[in-house]
């Protein structure tokens, strides 16, 4: 399980370093940028939360949100990533999931590289 989910990671940050895949805005206009991995898990743990209870899953997106569209002012805040040595990669952790993101300094952007059930390398 680890390993996959490190490798799944370290290939969506290799896309965005090629520029392939598909890396669009959170919101139009945005800085934020979410990778092909991190908008397909999301789906996922919203279809989960949501067979559970759709009220709970209709919160979790909305502070997700609000913690996305915000963590630009507190980025330095996050500690640095459990699955790199790069003190660019860093997880947000949320309700008992991991946001994992790259800050790319040159270009002034954030990718949203995967969301995770937290400590998925114990697992």
């Amino acid at each position: 399980m680890q390993n996959d989910v490190k490798k799944q990671l370290e290939e969506e940050l290799e896309k965005y370093h090629k520029g392939i895949g598909e890396f669009t805005p959170y919101y139009p206009g945005m800085k934020i940028l979410s990778s092909e991995l991190y908008k397909g898990q999301l789906k996922d743990v919203l279809e989960l939360i949501k067979k559970q209870n759709e009220t709970e899953a209709n919160s979790f997106a909305i502070y997700l949100d609000t913690i996305i569209i915000n963590m630009h002012t507190k980025v330095k805040k996050y500690k640095k990533s459990i699955y790199f040595d790069n003190e660019n990669i860093k997880d947000i952790e949320n309700q008992g999931y991991t946001i994992v993101f790259f800050i790319d300094e040159k270009k002034d952007k954030y990718a949203l590289l995967g969301l995770l059930k937290s400590k998925a390398l114990s697992e």
